[in-house]
């Protein structure tokens, strides 16, 4: 991509036109992910994006392809503490700047260039934590299709992963998933449990679930997808599986519990039963 000009501190039409003609595939890859989940770290979209190029100069050039986004106001650039007082490090994740997002409804034909965007505001840790958390097992379930295990159909995060109740309100998993292979498909709604919520609040996200397949509602393609929580630690797993454990039916059919490093998994061995 050759750069479009020192970015103004307001990304106007003549400005984001100018970016169309210019940025690269690679370029519209990136902004598609970061539109899909919402934030991602360097390194998730190094995975994603930058996984073609050796393993010496893969940090280098997304280094630079996305300070070249970030600098064009494409992505904005967070800097979040991980880790301890003492051992954590400062790494960098990435949304959609006001550039981006004007690109992003320029391709979907939502809205004309000449509609005003603010510039997003800078979200909480826990926000940020809980959203990575969500990438993370969008980018593992991408390698893993990569590598034949699956296809992955459908992902959607947050809002877009929303469906009515059929109440006036919305059920609101953290993520939809679409999975198939050999003919089976799969169906799933996703919600990351960052031990961060109270267990008596676990429990009533769960029982909206079971609410809405007793009054006999469905979901996406005519399916209610199971509910799977992914969780940090097998401690908070146990802890889940017994809030799961006492629910009524169809509870026992309808939910899965894993750690978070195994929930790509866990999707894959159901897919296959």
């Amino acid at each position: 991509m050759t750069g479009p000009g020192q970015a103004p501190r307001r990304a106007r039409r003549p400005y984001v036109e100018r970016l169309v003609q210019v940025l690269s595939a690679r370029d519209w890859a990136i902004i598609d992910t970061v539109n899909r989940v919402r934030l991602a770290s360097g390194l998730q979209l190094e995975q994603l994006h930058f996984r073609n190029l050796g393993a010496r100069s893969r940090s280098v050039m997304r280094w630079r392809v996305l300070k070249r986004l970030t600098d064009a106001r494409v992505l904005i650039a967070l800097e979040r503490r991980v880790g301890t007082a003492h051992h954590g490090s400062a790494k960098l994740c990435y949304g959609l700047d006001s550039a981006g997002e004007r690109l992003v409804r320029l391709q979907s034909n939502r809205e004309s260039l000449a509609a005003s965007v603010r510039r997003p505001r800078i979200p909480g840790e826990r926000f940020v934590a809980h959203t990575l958390a969500v990438t993370e097992l969008y980018v593992t379930l991408v390698e893993q299709a990569r590598l034949g295990q699956f296809v992955l159909e459908e992902f959607q995060a947050e809002a877009a992963a929303y469906w009515p109740n059929g109440l006036g309100g919305w059920v609101k998993p953290d993520a939809f998933i679409r999975l198939s292979r050999a003919g089976v498909t799969d169906y799933w709604w996703y919600e990351a449990d960052l031990a961060t919520e109270s267990l008596p609040t676990i429990r009533s996200k769960l029982l909206a679930y079971l609410d809405f397949a007793n009054r006999g509602q469905l979901g996406p393609d005519g399916i209610v997808p199971r509910v799977l929580i992914g969780v940090p630690t097998t401690k908070r797993q146990a802890a889940v599986q017994f809030v799961t454990q006492s629910l009524p039916k169809p509870a026992d059919a309808m939910f899965v519990v894993a750690e978070m490093s195994e929930v790509a998994q866990v999707m894959e061995s159901e897919l296959i039963k």
